[in-house]
């Protein structure tokens, strides 16, 4: 009895690498910091020796330190920690709107060019982050935040420290935030990102009691 002679498929082409932003700054004892809140800092707790076999670090560190996801807690008593928040807000398609002149707000008219077929999340590149500091920065106006809740949007996330002006008391951005349940990233580095869709992936740690997670945030060309 004969048997046929086994099949193999042909190997596949090798799949293409689609490009990576990395949009987190860096995280060490010179990231900036809301005025008076609380500083990178890191000491050694092991250190590897003939006694001890790794090295462990403990640091400290303000929750809104480098990229960060604020959580509702942050501006509403009684809402929820960043870890109980979901997670798909974080993860998806998106779009960076460039507004480099836009000055101290972005306005409605400065996303005005951007806004068709818009994707579920949004992040707003207003100037290179070393042109920015934690005492004067561009931040949202109330309008523009409104006009894109209006478009069933997720989550919005800016190159600044805030979407609220260092000196704002009354916060009107993150209140639409809460107002509408939207998810925000604050202080991203989008330099060198092109205007145009892309992939986000910024996820918050599972801080169950926290105001807000630092998170590793990357944009991955569409494939």
């Amino acid at each position: 009895m004969t048997h046929p002679a086994p099949h193999f498929a042909a190997p596949a082409a090798p799949a293409r690498h689609l490009k990576l932003w990395d949009i987190s700054p860096a995280v060490d004892e010179g990231a900036a910091v809301f005025p008076g809140d609380t500083g990178y800092s890191q000491q050694l707790h092991f250190s590897l020796s003939p006694g001890c076999p790794v090295n462990v670090n403990r640091i400290t560190l303000s929750p809104h330190t480098g990229a960060h996801a604020d959580a509702p807690m942050h501006y509403a008593n009684g809402a929820a920690a960043i870890g109980a928040v979901d997670l798909r807000a974080y993860l998806g398609p998106c779009r960076v709107i460039h507004c480099l002149d836009s000055g101290p707000l972005v306005q409605p008219e400065h996303i005005a060019h951007a806004l068709d077929k818009l994707p579920p999340r949004v992040l707003l590149r207003t100037a290179r982050a070393a042109s920015q500091s934690w005492a004067s920065f561009t931040a949202i106006a109330p309008e523009t935040l409104a006009l894109l809740s209006s478009k069933n949007i997720t989550l919005v996330g800016i190159d600044t420290p805030s979407v609220d002006p260092a000196d704002s008391q009354g916060l009107p951005c993150h209140q639409l935030l809460l107002v509408h349940g939207l998810r925000v990233l604050e202080n991203l580095v989008l330099d060198d990102v092109p205007e145009g869709d892309y992939e986000l992936i910024a996820l918050p740690l599972k801080l169950t009691r926290a105001d807000a997670s630092p998170v590793r945030a990357l944009l991955r060309e569409l494939p």
